[in-house]
């Protein structure tokens, strides 16, 4: 008797949808949040008014993050369900058609004409939407949208990163809060830009640097506004 085996082998194209919304979520919390103390403290604001600016770019941030989020990737689901009701109608009228168009898709690939149209065959008849879905239009079950999914770990991670450069306001120095709030963020963008490489498979130096530097544009950006704007840093 034989017995198929189940393929349970990981691959990180799995979690991109959850990993993409997580470091764009705490990326964008470091660097809005720690961006946004640092022209408040470049104004010469008060301590008290720090941790309440801080607060409220958390708090609004995350919304805004979820929410944005939960409308492009719900856009993007969208946009996946019409393409497979369309398919969906044209296997229903159009079989013969399809099978062909799958079977070059195949032969385009390498496979010979003989073998693509076998392959068409029996893929069409176990599940011929998924093999449409799949080959031709380029929707797989792991890389399809999850809006839900994308909205919290987008403002959970937002949060999470917001929360890093806010803490400082309470460690730092009032005489020295914009340096501090620089170089701890800067930190925590090059770690935060690591481990997404790591996640990712990617090469952690590139990861953590590319990161940073945009981070430091921003802060710096912001900082020259404040500045700009008759204070002193």
């Amino acid at each position: 008797m034989k017995f198929m085996h189940r393929h349970t082998e990981l691959h990180r194209s799995d979690r991109i949808g959850w990993l993409r919304a997580a470091v764009l979520g705490a990326n964008d919390g470091i660097v809005s949040t720690a961006s946004l103390l640092i022209g408040v403290a470049a104004a010469n604001a008060t301590h008290s008014t720090l941790i309440v600016t801080g607060m409220a770019g958390l708090v609004a941030g995350a919304m805004s993050m979820a929410a944005g989020e939960y409308v492009s990737v719900h856009s993007q689901a969208d946009t996946e369900q019409a393409d497979l009701s369309r398919e969906r109608a044209e296997l229903a009228s159009n079989p013969k058609s399809e099978h062909s168009e799958l079977a070059h898709i195949y032969m385009h690939r390498g496979v010979s004409s003989d073998l693509a149209h076998q392959v068409a065959d029996q893929l069409m008849a176990h599940d011929a939407l998924g093999a449409h879905a799949r080959d031709e239009l380029g929707i797989s079950e792991a890389l399809t949208a999850k809006p839900l999914q994308a909205a919290l770990a987008s403002a959970a991670s937002f949060v999470l990163g917001a929360a890093l450069p806010l803490a400082v306001i309470f460690i730092a120095p009032s005489h020295s809060v914009v340096p501090w709030i620089s170089g701890m963020s800067l930190i925590f963008l090059a770690g935060l830009g690591a481990i997404a490489a790591k996640a990712g498979g990617a090469k952690i130096g590139i990861g953590a640097w590319r990161v940073t530097l945009w981070g430091a544009l921003a802060m710096g950006i912001t900082a020259a506004v404040g500045v700009l704007f008759g204070a002193v840093v």
